[in-house]
């Protein structure tokens, strides 16, 4: 696991290296064990590297024999091996790791090499001999990279912040984008919070021919991870169907395994993680080392739950019981995910990737499980609203009037309200209703009259969902959730949150050996009533205590709505005053006084737009202002 800059002059002339040294240094954090880079006629590559495959031998960036090709990668190939073995014979090697690998798959395959990989990654490539650069990220989008065409150059950098050295960026805020964070809590791809500056899409390369200059930049796709049309899903009995997933999510934890450095396991306590657990401990001699936090407020802990896997497995378990202070960390969090991203799971997340590196380097986490097998209370909603939506719209005024609850995660009038607003829309627009932060008409309401979109949000949405019409109606909504919720708000969580402490977190669940069935199954395999993930439940069964096989989805979540009408009311009401968001110039103060205002009263639970707020404001005066970065380079300050 490493974080990749780089930079290529548009008009060939031989990039600035101390600029370059300048982008690397802001992804120390992701690599603290070395960092390298190289110049070549007009591109320059450079990485900062977190050792776990080849210790010895693995630094970047890495030349072929006669150094006309170099590369650097952020993420791991987990079958390099078998990568390797059919390369060995034209081309030699000088390392035992998968950096290399990839070089020798380019000379023979092309740009297209990218076809061959499984693993999590993001390559840059220069090809000195054929004047051609090549960026490649995963088809899952697990790992992040970033690009800016401005100035003359084509730069890219694993963490946004990097691009932010060059002094001529401009930071000019993306309404579009804005609007987009508002309604989903973070920014779907390609955009980013700036104009400027865009995200290379999931399962996509960029290609820049020299030659050609400005004119030589394309993107293109290689991979696109989509449900199977209905007409070709799997249907063989549900218990011949688990036995293969059972085997498919082992053979898959096998390949994340592969490290030089101990592995250990993010474990929540919910069904993914345990299971994850429940399978590394079969497949490692030594005890497998987990890692859990809970927080005071019961409602909001789950570690006597993953406390039983631990005890089944005799893993080397830590936990942590923490009461956060969210007004210290927010700041350390703006400062680790550089654009405004709202996901209140990643202060959990940023602890629990602190306790796990301080014993290990690597850690497994669940992420993927819920999009591909069916985890979210929403897909029940989906299946329930196509019966019940004319009955949902003729009770809601009822349903309006239930009183605010102040306790627990989600609350059930919070579900009951969100159910009936939306339940009488059109499958895409009422899966996105029961999610959404701020409904367009709040936005209206809330931003001033020149920051509005040009582009409805949802377009993104309705893009994607156009792309499965031959799939299953819940696939369909599934894929929506994997192509972009998974892409630009888990995976980015996971990312930022355990890199900011050098952590390298693998998500064995987002491996084309266990896609490939669940895009397959069956609406039924999934959900049914109000269970969910059924077959995933059944395929793990006999590696858990039933305890977890039967348990609920409780999600990774921190008792937000409390805070902000307790100790967080405070820093809140100081962050969001009138004063600061005048000078911003993007929501208009008594809005957002009205907001907090219902929320402290308890009339609603509003917690998730004010802390949407805050984060925005916050964000905007560490990043969206020039002289707030200056001219040192960013570094990491958790």
């Amino acid at each position: 696991m490493c974080g990749i800059a780089g930079l290529a002059s548009l008009s060939g002339e031989p990039v600035d290296p101390g600029l370059l040294e300048a982008m690397n240094e802001t992804l120390v954090h992701r690599g603290p064990d070395s960092g390298g880079q190289v110049c070549v006629g007009p591109v320059g590559l450079a990485a900062r590297r977190l050792a776990i495959i080849d210790l010895a031998t693995g630094d970047q960036p890495i030349a072929n024999e006669d150094e006309s090709i170099h590369v650097v990668q952020n993420g791991e190939i987990y079958n390099y091996r078998e990568l390797r073995a059919p390369l060995e014979g034209g081309h030699p090697f000088r390392t035992s790791g998968d950096t290399e690998v990839l070089l020798h798959l380019y000379e023979e395959h092309g740009p297209r090499f990218v076809d061959k990989l499984r693993g999590m990654f993001a390559i840059a490539i220069w090809d000195d001999r054929r004047r051609r650069l090549v960026l490649g990220r995963d088809r899952f989008g697990i790992k992040p990279l970033y690009y800016r065409v401005g100035g003359g150059t084509l730069s890219w950098a694993s963490e946004l912040k990097a691009l932010l050295v060059q002094r001529d960026v401009d930071r000019s805020i993306d309404l579009d984008a804005l609007e987009a964070y508002l309604a989903f809590n973070a920014i779907p791809g390609p955009r980013t919070i700036f104009r400027e500056i865009r995200k290379l899409p999931a399962g996509a390369i960029l290609v820049w021919d020299a030659d050609r200059g400005a004119d030589g930049i394309r993107v293109e796709s290689y991979a696109s991870v989509r449900p199977v049309a209905a007409g070709d899903i799997r249907r063989e009995d549900e218990a011949t169907l688990a036995a293969e997933l059972r085997e498919r999510l082992r053979d898959s934890v096998r390949a994340h395994l592969v490290a030089d450095v101990p592995v250990g396991v993010l474990l929540s306590g919910g069904i993914d993680s345990s299971a994850l657990t429940a399978l590394a401990a079969q497949l490692t001699p030594e005890p497998v080392k987990t890692f859990s936090i809970g927080f005071e407020e019961r409602s909001f802990n789950e570690l006597a739950q993953a406390r039983l896997v631990a005890q089944r497995y005799g893993t080397d378990h830590h936990e942590l019981v923490v009461r956060p202070n969210a007004v210290d960390l927010l700041p350390k969090l703006i400062e680790t995910f550089d654009e405004p991203f709202a996901d209140s799971s990643a202060l959990p997340t940023y602890l629990v990737s602190e306790l796990a590196h301080r014993d290990v380097k690597v850690a497994l986490s669940g992420e993927g499980g819920d999009e591909l097998f069916g985890g979210y209370y929403t897909y029940v909603a989906d299946l329930l609203a196509a019966r019940v939506g004319p009955l949902a719209s003729a009770v809601r005024p009822l349903v309006e009037l239930l009183p605010t609850s102040s306790t627990g995660k989600v609350s059930f009038d919070y579900k009951a309200k969100r159910f009936v607003r939306g339940a009488h829309l059109p499958p895409l627009e009422r899966h996105h209703a029961w999610k959404e932060i701020f409904s367009a008409s709040f936005r209206t309401e809330l931003l001033a009259a020149d920051r509005r979109a040009a582009v409805d949000p949802l377009d993104v949405y309705r893009e994607r969902y156009a792309g499965t019409s031959g799939a299953l109606p819940l696939a369909r909504l599934q894929d929506v959730d994997l192509g972009i919720y998974l892409v630009d708000d888990l995976l980015v969580k996971v990312d930022r949150a355990s890199m900011a402490h050098s952590l390298e977190t693998r998500v064995p669940f987002l491996d084309p050996v266990v896609a490939e069935l669940a895009l397959a199954l069956p609406d039924a395999a999934k959900v049914r009533r109000l269970a969910q993930k059924r077959l995933l439940r059944r395929a793990v069964a006999p590696l858990l205590p039933a305890e977890i096989v039967r348990g609920k989805k409780e999600g990774f979540s921190i008792p937000a709505a409390a805070w902000l009408r307790g100790e967080l009311q405070p820093f809140a009401r100081d962050v969001l005053s009138s004063a600061t968001l005048s000078r911003q110039g993007f929501f208009r103060p008594a809005v957002v006084a009205r907001l907090l205002d219902r929320h402290v009263a308890g009339r609603e639970d509003l917690s998730r737009q004010i802390w949407n707020l805050l984060v925005f404001t916050l964000w905007h005066d560490r990043y969206a202002v020039p002289a707030a970065v200056g001219a040192e380079p960013l570094r990491h300050t958790a």
